[in-house]
């Protein structure tokens, strides 16, 4: 777990720093939505690392290959919101915004996945819920799931308010999470 949690501390210090060179805003989600979000993404994270009485309970086998395994995934993921990130470049926002001179991005993985970012996170919080074994580590993956289904839905909405048809015919040549599946 010491390794997923370094694992996780290089991404939030990547994020952030990243997130410095982000374009100026013409349109936000409300700061209620963004604070509902970002509660439920921290609190699903805590989760992952705090093993709670009553959730100890494992639901795979507590073994070194489960933890290399789990570890796999979560830099795997990591490296996917990287690639994806350096895609959107000025475009990229934690909140649901339009920027300035917004531009449509289908290159990289937005090609077939709209929301590359939000799997990349989906996978990092398996990844580490697989290095765990615990249930309490499955509880934030559903946890995070619903964060991200949840904002989804509102950012297709605004792309569309702001694309139009260009972000429709996206919309039906892309998946939103995961190719073939969702």
């Amino acid at each position: 777990m010491w390794i997923s949690g370094g694992v996780w501390i290089a991404f939030v210090t990547y994020w952030s720093a990243a997130a410095k060179n982000s374009a100026q805003v013409r349109k936000s989600e409300s700061k209620e939505s963004r604070a509902i979000h970002e509660s439920l993404i921290n609190l699903a994270l805590l989760l992952l690392f705090i093993s709670i009485p009553g959730l100890r309970l494992r639901f795979e086998p507590d073994s070194r290959e489960w933890e290399i395994a789990g570890l796999a995934i979560q830099v795997a993921f990591l490296a996917l919101a990287v690639w994806a990130r350096r895609h959107l470049g000025r475009n990229w926002s934690g909140e649901i915004t339009i920027k300035i001179d917004h531009q449509l991005i289908r290159s990289g993985p937005y090609r077939r996945i709209r929301h590359p970012i939000y799997t990349a996170m989906l996978g990092m919080y398996t990844g580490t819920a697989v290095v765990s074994g615990e249930i309490h580590a499955l509880i934030a993956v559903a946890m995070v799931a619903f964060a991200y289904f949840r904002k989804i839905r509102m950012e297709e909405s605004n792309l569309h308010e702001a694309f139009g048809p260009e972000y429709s015919a996206y919309k039906r040549r892309t998946w939103a999470l995961v190719p073939l599946v969702f």
